[in-house]
């Protein structure tokens, strides 16, 4: 799953959350915490709480979230932890918060202007009045996109703008794009997966190419990724009520915060 495989790298509000982690600390999450100090002296460890799989504690490090076993702290895994009988997201409400918290540097070359976007290349979906805007890169042959899909519809009052991308192959965003009823067949193949509307013969002209490029210059390396109208960037699949944590939350302009000495790879 290479275009899902990149960690959202977000900071949090390193004095509320080591606050917060020593007010309500349990005796298990402060022999994790003793515990993972030791196996990694170097690193700034800002809180650890239980999940809800049992052994499994949630660990916050400065600007990244990882998981770690109660019984051996040697090894930490970075990535999200999902709920797949409730089929959702619980760390993406998380880091939604502590990225809404967290102070941001106006100068950020994480952050992209709307400017950049010919949006006249992109699909246009309005819901509600469509006065908030996201934009979304998006392949129609990745798995998380088409997880993501169900969550974005839920939304209200946005327009989504979505460049459709290349990365596992042209033939799919190509059909889409030359569909009678493009929006209609993205949204059935997407919400359905229904591909009675695509033509995998069409031929017409399309942005696909260019919005391969657009990708690349701005450093989108995977699919789902989401800009929204502040300029701040979302990788991967996440919750409605995250994306909609980020629509209503403006970015706040500050210092650049501290990082751990662990860091996950993109």
């Amino acid at each position: 799953m290479a275009t899902m495989m990149r960690i959202n790298h977000l900071a949090v509000a390193l004095a509320a959350t080591v606050t917060t982690s020593a007010a309500m600390a349990t005796p298990d999450e402060e022999r994790v915490l003793a515990s993972l100090k030791k196996a990694h002296p170097t690193t700034r460890f800002s809180g650890v709480s239980r999940t809800p799989m049992a052994g499994l504690y949630e660990v916050w490090m400065g600007a990244n979230v990882a998981y770690v076993s109660r019984r051996n702290t040697r090894y930490i895994l970075f990535g999200r932890l999902f709920d797949t009988v409730a089929m959702q997201d619980l760390t993406a409400p998380k880091l939604a918060q502590a990225d809404a918290q967290r102070p941001q540097d106006e100068g950020s070359t994480d952050k992209i202007s709307m400017d950049q976007f010919p949006l006249a290349d992109a699909l246009k979906t309005v819901k509600g009045n469509g006065e908030r805007t996201l934009v979304l890169f998006s392949d129609p042959s990745c798995g998380y996109c088409q997880r993501l899909e169900p969550e974005l519809d839920k939304l209200d009052n946005v327009t989504i703008y979505t460049f459709l991308v290349p990365f596992q192959g042209a033939e799919k965003p190509v059909a889409i794009w030359c569909a009678a009823d493009r929006q209609t067949a993205w949204r059935q193949l997407m919400l359905a997966g229904d591909t009675s509307l695509l033509d995998p013969e069409a031929n017409c002209a399309h942005p696909i190419e260019r919005n391969l490029a657009l990708a690349q210059r701005l450093n989108v390396r995977g699919t789902p990724t989401m800009v929204f109208a502040d300029g701040r960037r979302l990788d991967g699949y996440t919750s409605a009520a995250a994306v909609e944590s980020r629509l209503s939350t403006p970015a706040r302009p500050a210092h650049v915060a501290p990082t751990a000495s662990l860091k996950e790879k993109p």
